[in-house]
């Protein structure tokens, strides 16, 4: 059966937005489910960076295929046992047999939004999350990766929670469990945290104090850092539609993950102002990628990361001018070289795991359906705001003459909404 995705699996993936984190500690701001997961998943990229390193091509796409799935599939499930304490859940999860059960109730509760991407991906979810031990390489990464985010919120609280008494406690449980996992390369170094590597994972978590639309009342409100996550998920679930080859379903769930780095910068410049005129938004372009590259890319370089520098530069299109651009890296007179291609070149010759291809439309298509579900459920929560209704209005008319994209049939889609 092929996969159409559909309203509600992508309102799913949205509802980590209402999802509070640490609710029972004083806070200096909220800390919500769907940062928490980009954060994670950011960092999971950066281990995977050091774990694959000198893989062959197929066991490397083996092991980012598991990661990135792992990933959902745990937030699937962390979305529906939301009300269970960490400390509870884990003594839970240590009793195969109590894990199991909670198991068999909270995989119900998902599998009718989740139906949409077929038999085999509800077997591997399932098969997953019915396995309670992170033995496999692919979930101790995710584990420790999940450890970094989680420490870096509890970093963020512990100062306000100086009278708490289990403060101790959970900050020894987080440092004890990552230093278990150190003998995955690149763990060590964020625990360090005096080195690039460290400092670039810190530096990623930081776009959850940036509030999208800033000037407009929204609820939930979104963070950069949220919205990125929400941009990779739908990027992934939308590549598994357009039957892409897996290079091109990684390439383009991280592109979703990072496409709003520039903003740890420059702050989030709403679209309006960047589309209001061509050189007001090339030149906004220009300083975000001339900012990245002296506080992001060059230091990632100089400090032993030109790995991370030279992968992101091709996930965020700095050769052919956006992130947006379709691209494969194809033999060329002079060696490797990045190439911008078609959609029906995606769509045919050049879906091909070797030539490392990245979607464009696609991504923008997933970057825009974010920010309509944004607007639109602030819309359904009694927001009735001006700007929120032109937003939701002109993304609708963007696909009104074009409502397919790679495939997939985006003007049904937001018709669902309606």
């Amino acid at each position: 059966m092929a996969t159409v995705i559909r309203k509600s699996l992508l309102q799913l993936v949205f509802s980590g937005a209402f999802m509070k984190r640490w609710n029972d500690r004083l806070r200096p701001m909220e800390l919500m489910e769907v940062d928490k997961q980009a954060h994670k998943m950011i960092v999971a990229w950066m281990l995977l960076s050091r774990v694959t390193k000198d893989m062959p091509l197929q066991e490397r796409l083996d092991l980012v295929e598991e990661t990135i799935e792992g990933g959902l599939f745990d937030y699937f499930y962390r979305l529906v046992i939301t009300d269970i304490k960490p400390p509870v859940f884990y003594k839970i999860k240590a009793n195969r047999e109590d894990y199991q059960k909670l198991t068999q109730w909270v995989l119900p509760q998902l599998k009718p939004r989740l139906a949409p991407l077929g038999e085999d991906f509800w077997a591997r979810m399932t098969a997953a999350l019915m396995e309670p031990e992170e033995k496999t390489p692919a979930r101790r990464i995710l584990m420790a990766a999940h450890l970094y985010a989680s420490y870096s919120e509890f970093r963020l609280l512990k100062p306000f929670n100086a009278h708490d008494e289990e403060m101790p406690e959970i900050e020894h449980s987080f440092v004890s469990r990552l230093q278990g996992l150190t003998d995955i390369p690149g763990v060590s170094e964020l625990l360090a945290g005096d080195n690039e590597f460290a400092r670039f994972a810190a530096r990623a978590g930081q776009l959850r104090f940036q509030k999208r639309w800033s000037q407009t009342p929204r609820v939930p409100e979104t963070t950069v850092l949220g919205h990125m996550f929400l941009v990779a998920a739908y990027s992934w679930f939308f590549s598994v539609e357009a039957e892409a080859c897996r290079a091109r379903r990684h390439n383009n769930f991280f592109t979703g993950l990072f496409h709003d780095l520039p903003e740890l910068l420059t702050r989030d410049i709403i679209s309006p102002v960047k589309s209001s005129d061509a050189a007001i938004g090339e030149l906004i372009k220009a300083y975000e990628n001339q900012e990245l590259e002296n506080r992001l890319l060059a230091p990632l370089r100089n400090g032993g990361c030109a790995d991370l520098a030279e992968r992101l530069s091709y996930l965020l299109g700095l050769a052919v001018g956006s992130e947006f651009i379709a691209t494969v890296v194809e033999d060329g007179p002079g060696g490797l070289q990045i190439r911008h291609v078609t959609e029906d070149d995606l769509r045919g010759p050049k879906n091909r795991d070797e030539l490392d291809p990245k979607d464009g439309p696609l991504l923008k298509m997933c970057d825009r359906l974010a920010a309509f579900i944004e607007a639109d459920t602030a819309l359904r929560n009694g927001i009735n705001n001006e700007q929120l209704h032109q937003a939701r209005w002109r993304i609708r008319q963007m696909y009104e003459h074009r409502p397919e994209v790679m495939g997939i049939q985006v003007g049904a889609l937001l018709a669902d909404f309606d």
